[in-house]
């Protein structure tokens, strides 16, 4: 419902406009390039129809003014107006598409002068409100509605293509980004930012080749459809990831599959369990892929089967349609009775266990060069030695210009080959149970 007193539209290029048709400026008034701006700001705010109001009486003997009841007709619903401050009505489409008529000129007083004599407004077909609409369709009227409904349209179909190449950009940024597995957030993404983080400073880079683009992103982009903001990026790649994620149920069909499982702390000290699955395709070739990554309150074995199989069925991957899964020897994962994998055996007696090799050897070489007394007194004069070389930066630099030396004169000797990627100049790795 319109308030009480008639408000002002929101500033338009510094131009203000009024809600009270008896005290607005006429359309003609303003500057040609900046009409349509106005009218689309009229139309937002729709006809003035304040209802909760004293209405004046005229002066005449049977005291007559203006019933509210008016505004509900189906006929004047869209656009008659009232003006408190000169107890008139006004015809809102007219108002922002008049032209003059000799065939209507009673046109005119639902535009600038207005209208109050009530007594002809229940005048049965003679009501003035009625003859103002016409019933011809090409009457003044109905022509200044269906410009009405054109710059409506128009601009309807302006915003949706401006707001598809802003939401293509910020995708294509967000895809850039998650495929160079670079952050998106910065530390400070203010305005008067110098650095904006990788996502906003991405597309205000893409803008600068593109003024297309540059004309409807950041700045430019209404402050309720900017599509930068931290909500929509984290949209945008949970619909990237699920892209990928139906690929690889795609890819695996009706086939059997092997699970990987892992689960570790991030760097927020959550604890996550990646899944991956082992197939042969439809060409007969082997393939693995990282399937999705999921938070686990604890690392109990009903807990992780149970995100698993949710996992898994989300995606119609059937638990009996497993042929074998793979984790480390942690008590949770390959115990034989209350395991991880004894759980899956329990559904699928051909998911079969086999514990990760790659971490047994891992676990196997760490005792054993703990053990070795030659083994473990090389580690530790190794350490000594990184930590006396990295902790210098001269010292750093006298070992990278010895190795440069070193690569050099083994080239010139045809020791070693020359090609892309071979032969760069590291730092030195400290020492590790992975390393």
């Amino acid at each position: 419902m319109p308030d009480e007193h008639p408000s002002k539209c929101s500033r338009i290029q510094f131009e203000e406009i009024d809600r009270d048709p008896g005290s607005r400026k006429q359309i003609c008034e303003f500057p040609i390039n900046k009409q349509d701006k106005i009218r689309r700001a009229y139309l937002k705010e729709g006809s003035y129809q304040p209802k909760n109001i004293d209405y004046s009486y005229n002066n005449d003997t049977h005291r007559r003014r203006f019933q509210p009841s008016w505004f509900e007709l189906h006929s004047h619903r869209d656009w008659l107006e009232y003006s408190p401050s000169m107890d008139v009505i006004y015809c809102l489409p007219c108002y922002l598409f008049s032209k003059k008529s000799i065939d209507h000129p009673r046109s005119d007083a639902f535009i600038s002068t207005g209208f109050n004599n009530w007594k002809k407004v229940n005048d049965g077909m003679n009501c003035h409100l009625l003859r103002h609409v016409g019933k011809d369709p090409k009457s003044p009227h109905k022509i200044a509605v269906k410009c009405c409904e054109d710059l409506i349209e128009k601009q309807t179909s302006k915003e949706l293509e401006n707001n598809q190449l802003r939401l293509k950009t910020s995708i294509e940024c967000a895809r850039w980004l998650a495929f160079q597995a670079c952050a998106f957030r910065g530390h400070d993404e203010s305005l008067d930012s110098k650095n904006r983080g990788n996502f906003i400073e991405l597309i205000k880079f893409t803008s600068t080749f593109n003024d297309k683009i540059a004309s409807v992103v950041l700045k430019n982009a209404p402050r309720n459809a900017k599509y930068t903001s931290p909500t929509i990026q984290k949209e945008i790649l949970h619909i990237l990831a699920s892209n990928v994620r139906n690929a690889i149920r795609e890819e695996i069909g009706d086939a059997k599959f092997c699970i990987l499982i892992d689960e570790a702390q991030d760097k927020s000290k959550r604890e996550q369990m990646a899944i991956i699955l082992r197939f042969v395709d439809k060409n007969g070739f082997l393939k693995e892929h990282f399937f999705h990554v999921v938070h686990v309150r604890d690392t109990t074995a009903l807990t992780l089967k149970k995100e698993i199989c949710d996992v898994l069925s989300r995606y119609n991957l059937y638990i009996a349609n497993i042929r074998g899964q793979e984790c480390d020897g942690a008590s949770n994962m390959r115990g034989e009775w209350n395991g991880l994998q004894a759980l899956f055996l329990k559904e699928c007696p051909y998911a079969y266990y086999v514990r990760c090799m790659a971490r047994r050897l891992q676990l196997a070489l760490v005792t054993a060069s703990r053990e070795v007394k030659v083994v473990h007194q090389f580690f530790d004069h190794l350490t000594n030695i990184i930590n006396l070389a990295v902790s210098s930066s001269k010292r750093n630099d006298e070992l990278q210009y010895a190795q440069g030396e070193q690569i050099e004169n083994m080239i010139a000797s045809n020791e070693i080959e020359t090609r892309r990627g071979a032969n760069q100049i590291g730092t030195l790795q400290r020492a590790g149970d992975t390393r």
